[in-house]
């Protein structure tokens, strides 16, 4: 007899021929309640009848079983209210630890292995990993995971966001990987495929009938509250938790999203088939890969579409970021359509602007030819620019303006020589002497001039002095300084007259 059956056994003894109770067992064993709680109750001792120590509430166990037969939906608060009406005093949350032991359990519920034939099902779900740095600011770290039921192939793609344009731009890719479209492909009821739902009656998410069309295939969500009708993704991601991510490092998106090609293509397709053990993921696929449906010949258009506002300023707000447009387009209606890489900004049809896609928060990306024309027309727009420029990329400038502000400084001063300082010496280095100036109270330009001199080794930079052209072009000889000496020295008169 094993270890595990001798405890085992010995429980059993404990309880049902000595009568000890619950905690004895466990103190004398050394154990958990509630292991022993489970072991007597895998062996088919009911909950509520498990011996413990007297209580208070012995009394109303007749009557909190007479309320939970009659009513058992009823919640513990409601019958310890009723309890406390017939003179119970005792602690809540101890009554409701014991009517838990007492309420009726449903049944357990079995299920079938439901097969499926090659190339006719892929089940899909979003999984949340955590986050991801962007600069200052954090994305969540999202993972689309699509499986094909029959051969248990994983697709993994990972994306810091879980819209619908990420959604969309998945299938896209998965379906790329497999070289095949499957029949079905069955969804979770979240938003980016069900957008409501009333019994049988739905309504699909119209841009993901737009790729169901595309690519020719059934979306199909699961029944309410029966996660388990997509079984074979939900195993997915935990094997991806479990085999992939945990422990993983990587230095930015690409490079996961270029780990998880290496795994889903390597390791993942080389474990043993879950039904067929004697074959491999890898084995299977390469079967049921000519059963899937032909791609078509062109890539269906992903990315996010909306329509933003501009307002006073030539900027159009999205995702958490400031894009600039040029500056005769403000007060107007602008179409964006951005990818992962890419934000284009459209006025009506026209493309007015385009720019790199900014993952950060809070950031201002512009074209500096946007800019240009307003500068030389608003010389206030161009003191904000300074401003804005100057906060936006280094992190202690905000507060060392606000203190030379209360020492009386001109500010506009102090936002030129510092924007100077920025383009001579960079924003880590500025920031590093602003933050150093300010622990040390030396709230001047010329003190942050010191630090970066002394810090980077160099010599002050030379003084450019500006001319007028009428100035510069005046031509000076230099005079003899012997007459200069002439005129100056004294006469022997004047050497009398003195002594």
């Amino acid at each position: 007899m094993s270890a595990e059956e001798q405890r085992r056994a010995e429980v059993h003894r404990l309880y049902h021929a000595e009568h000890w109770p619950v905690g004895a067992i466990a103190h004398a064993l050394g154990m958990h309640r509630s292991t022993v709680k489970r072991l007597l109750v895998d062996a088919g001792v009911s909950r509520s009848t498990l011996k413990r120590r007297p209580s208070h509430v012995d009394p109303y166990l007749p009557f909190i079983e007479e309320t939970l037969t009659k009513y058992p939906n009823v919640r513990s608060s409601r019958i310890w209210a009723m309890v406390r009406e017939r003179g119970y005093a005792g602690s809540k949350d101890y009554f409701r630890s014991i009517v838990a032991t007492m309420r009726p359990r449903k049944p357990a519920e079995a299920f079938l292995r439901v097969a499926v034939m090659p190339g006719e099902q892929a089940q899909v779900d979003w999984a949340h990993f955590g986050t991801i740095g962007e600069g200052r600011s954090a994305r969540p770290l999202m993972a689309f995971v699509m499986v094909l039921s029959h051969s248990r192939r994983i697709f993994l793609r990972f994306f810091r966001s879980g819209n619908t344009a990420a959604f969309l731009q998945g299938h896209v890719e998965a379906f790329q990987a497999f070289s095949g479209v499957p029949r079905e492909c069955l969804y979770d009821n979240l938003k980016s495929a069900v957008l409501e739902r009333q019994g049988a009656a739905i309504r699909f998410n119209p841009q993901l009938l737009e790729l169901a069309t595309h690519y020719r295939f059934e979306p199909k969500p699961v029944n309410v509250a029966r996660g388990n009708e997509k079984g074979r993704v939900e195993r997915a991601i935990r094997y991806i938790r479990e085999g992939f991510f945990t422990a993983r490092t990587f230095a930015d998106l690409d490079d996961l999203n270029a780990q998880a090609r290496a795994w889903c293509e390597g390791d993942s397709s080389d474990r043993r088939h879950p039904e067929q053990r004697e074959r491999t993921v890898r084995d299977v696929f390469h079967e049921e890969k000519g059963r899937l449906r032909a791609l078509p010949d062109d890539l269906f258009a992903t990315g996010e579409r909306t329509v933003v506002t501009c307002g006073k300023t030539p900027y159009i707000r999205f995702d958490s970021n400031d894009y600039s447009v040029p500056a005769d387009h403000v007060r107007r209606a602008i179409r964006v359509e951005a990818t992962e890489t890419r934000v284009r900004l459209f006025d009506e049809m026209v493309l007015v602007a385009e720019h790199a896609r900014s993952w950060g928060k809070h950031l201002r990306v512009e074209d500096s030819s946007h800019i240009a024309r307003l500068e030389e027309s608003k010389r206030e727009a161009r003191e904000h620019r300074r401003n804005d420029r100057l906060r936006a990329s280094v992190l202690h400038a905000e507060r060392f303006l606000v203190q030379t502000g209360l020492a009386g400084a001109s500010l506009g001063s102090v936002v030129k020589q510092l924007n100077d300082i920025l383009d001579r010496f960079g924003a880590d280095a500025l920031d590093a002497a602003l933050a150093r100036a300010l622990d040390a109270g030396t709230l001047h330009v010329g003190a942050i001039r010191h630090l970066l001199d002394v810090a980077t080794d160099h010599a002050p930079p030379p003084v450019r002095v500006s001319l007028q052209p009428r100035v510069a072009s005046v031509v000076v000889r230099p005079h003899a300084l012997a007459r200069y000496d002439e005129a100056f020295t004294p006469s022997t008169e004047d050497l009398d007259a003195i002594f």
